[in-house]
């Protein structure tokens, strides 16, 4: 058996606003069983949501008594296949290379993209139970000298100069201010990097965020930024566009799926609503450090 991997210090990593500390705060009080139960399926545990058609022949008929635990095993799928279009997207990857997960929760993004290109994948996080949570799944899987997720801030990352081939936010950066996030990508990033983000962003074409957005706002303590405001910064900081993804459709049938699940949360229907009334967008954005 591999032995327990020792907890991170509980501190939270500076600098730090008084912001960042409530986030590090709420991060570290989480245990939504709609995020551990999903990733108790394979192993897998994720902080983010699913893509892709339901496939309706893999859940059992309603009153079955095995309805929910194939019904969170589809659910699961999703949100994996989610991660597997962002690894699509990181470029030539190599084992040599490092990636960079900035928010990377319990560490199933991380996994998975050592599992694929077989390289060294270093998370940051400013929550100490989700680092300690995904070492230890690196310790069990036998992968801890290339997989590993740090306690600190993912506007001043660990990593030198031009150090990664890639990196990535994976639904976290409405938790932090663009231009300083994207400065940092650009930073850690090589010349001709790939940087990648999936993310709920407000649709600039509404006007404004909707009420929706402002629950779930409300709901994860964060702040979520328009679709404009992502382009702007990326132009910014030296990461050009390659790809831009409208996910929003993909994303539906996963949260009309969730929405008749026991691990509904309450924010189902925000989400929901403001996706089909368009004041919300799911997007995939990768682009090039140049």
């Amino acid at each position: 058996m591999p032995k327990t991997a020792e907890p991170t210090t509980a501190t939270i990593p500076g600098p730090a606003t008084p912001y960042q500390g409530d986030i590090a705060r709420y991060w570290n009080n989480e245990a939504r069983p709609v995020n551990l139960r999903l990733g108790d399926v394979d192993g897998l545990y994720h902080h983010h949501y699913g893509i892709g058609a339901v496939d309706e022949s893999a859940l059992a008929q309603p009153h079955d008594s095995d309805r929910e635990a194939k019904l969170i095993a589809e659910l699961h799928r999703l949100e994996s296949a989610q991660t597997d279009l962002l690894l699509d997207h990181l470029g030539n990857i190599g084992p040599d290379d490092l990636l960079v997960d900035a928010g990377c929760g319990r560490g199933g993004s991380m996994v998975m993209a050592h599992q694929r290109f077989g390289c060294s994948v270093e998370g940051v996080t400013l929550s100490t139970k989700q680092a300690d949570f995904a070492n230890q799944r690196a310790q069990e899987l036998s992968i801890d000298k290339s997989v590993r997720a740090h306690v600190c801030n993912m506007l001043d990352m660990p990593f030198g100069n031009g150090q990664a081939a890639a990196s990535w936010n994976n639904e976290s950066s409405m938790y932090v201010d663009l231009h300083d996030l994207f400065a940092e990508h650009a930073r850690v990033l090589a010349p001709g990097g790939r940087y990648v983000t999936i993310t709920g962003c407000w649709n600039p074409v509404y006007g404004q965020p909707s009420k929706w957005v402002s629950q779930i706002n409300a709901h994860f303590e964060c702040n979520i930024h328009s679709r404009r405001e992502y382009l702007r910064a990326m132009a910014d900081n030296r990461l050009v566009p390659q790809t831009i993804t409208d996910l929003t459709a993909a994303t539906l049938p996963y949260w009309e799926l969730r929405a008749t699940s026991s691990l509904t949360t309450g924010i189902e229907e925000a989400f929901l609503n403001s996706y089909k009334d368009g004041s919300f967008q799911y997007l995939l954005i990768a682009a090039d450090r140049v």
